[in-house]
């Protein structure tokens, strides 16, 4: 790999950046993005530190986003090496952050040197959305930079989430969408009482079987060329008082649903609806929009994704729009097209989170290589 590339990731991954900390990681990528000829924007919102860096104002506008946030750390302990130490270890780099996705910052930028460097006078604009909050709420970060950009009419057409994307080996899966994810919270209400009395009361857990057992077996929809089926999942149940002699007043049940672009959250909450009032059920249920649905079809972007890969790796990639959610979903709702594209996830917020460096260096190639594709 480009030495250029590990350093920038081992000193990515050494400043503690806990969502929603940034910890200095931005100040350093944009200290590189200002060399470059980037007109550099830091945003703060609340908690959380975004960067808008764009240089050009022509289209195509070519966009790479990402997150410097991490996730905790668990027990020290447990780590063979410190989390933030960023050592390596036959041929891979350890550390909170190395996969999701400090390594992915660090070959960003670097593509990004390499090819103003040999490119000077390259076509459209290149910009880099970076935040601190994707591994948090996600309230004060990516979502809230898109809505100004939104409110200036600054549009960005195409975008690469650095998402640790790859399955087995670096580049077998490209993500060209996500599915959306709606997150229910449902309370059954019945009737608290003894349960040596049971025709006094009203137990909520008894209820609550036949109901699961519908949701559970609805067909919502079934899927297309691009993504599976919606599926319906219990998160959490919650039911009784926590003495054995008493029959509860309500249980909680959240449940989340990953729907394809086959069926809206409207739908699928209308839907929930019905099957409650078929059971003649008392209940207060709330909702939660964690995203919609995006999807990138066959085009210009995911062509050269695709073929940077192959001519890098030698592999062809397969587009895939399984996982949780990115903030990739909230790009995609200005009409920009998104793909998703980073290291392996087998180690993602694990203990001894690692990356290969050999990985490394051809995701900076890769990265550069699209830049050729899409702005030469």
């Amino acid at each position: 790999m480009t030495s250029e590339t590990l350093n920038l990731a081992r000193a990515l991954i050494q400043r503690p950046s806990v969502t929603p900390e940034d910890a200095g990681c931005q100040s350093l990528m944009n200290e590189r993005l200002s060399k470059l000829g980037f007109n550099v924007e830091e945003l703060f919102y609340t908690d959380t530190l975004n960067t808008w860096a764009r240089k050009g104002s022509q289209s195509p506008h070519f966009c790479f986003a990402g997150h410097t946030d991490v996730v905790p750390t668990g027990r020290l302990e447990d780590w063979t090496f410190p989390p933030f130490a960023a050592e390596i270890s036959d041929g891979m780099l350890h550390g909170r952050g190395a996969a999701d996705m400090k390594g992915s910052l660090a070959a960003m930028i670097v593509a990004t040197e390499r090819f103003i460097k040999n490119n000077p006078n390259h076509k459209g604009s290149i910009s880099f959305l970076i935040t601190s909050d994707e591994e948090g709420p996600f309230i004060n970060g990516t979502t809230k930079v898109v809505d100004l950009l939104e409110s200036r009419n600054e549009k960005i057409d195409m975008c690469l989430v650095g998402e640790p994307s790859s399955r087995d080996i670096l580049g077998d899966v490209v993500k060209n969408g996500r599915r959306g994810s709606l997150t229910g919270h449902l309370t059954l209400i019945g009737k608290q009482g003894h349960v040596a009395y049971p025709h006094l009361a009203k137990n909520p857990i008894h209820l609550a079987g036949k109901l699961i057992d519908e949701l559970s077996n609805t067909v919502w929809d079934n899927g297309n060329a691009f993504f599976p089926a919606t599926s319906f999942q219990i998160s959490n149940i919650h039911g009784g008082t926590g003495a054995g002699n008493v029959i509860p007043g309500t249980i909680d049940i959240q449940f989340n649903f990953r729907f394809s672009t086959e069926v809206t959250a409207d739908e699928l909450k209308t839907r929930v609806i019905k099957v409650l009032t078929t059971h003649n059920l008392q209940y207060k249920l709330d909702w939660t929009l964690n995203g919609l649905p995006f999807l990138t079809e066959p085009g210009l972007l995911l062509d050269a994704t695709l073929k940077a890969i192959k001519d890098v790796t030698g592999i062809d990639a397969n587009p895939e729009t399984t996982g949780g959610t990115s903030d990739g979903r909230f790009i995609a709702q200005t009409g920009c097209k998104v793909i998703e594209l980073g290291p392996i996830n087998k180690t993602i917020h694990q203990i001894d989170e690692c990356v290969s460096i050999h990985d490394l260096e051809q995701l900076t190639d890769i990265y550069e290589a699209i830049l050729v594709e899409l702005l030469t």
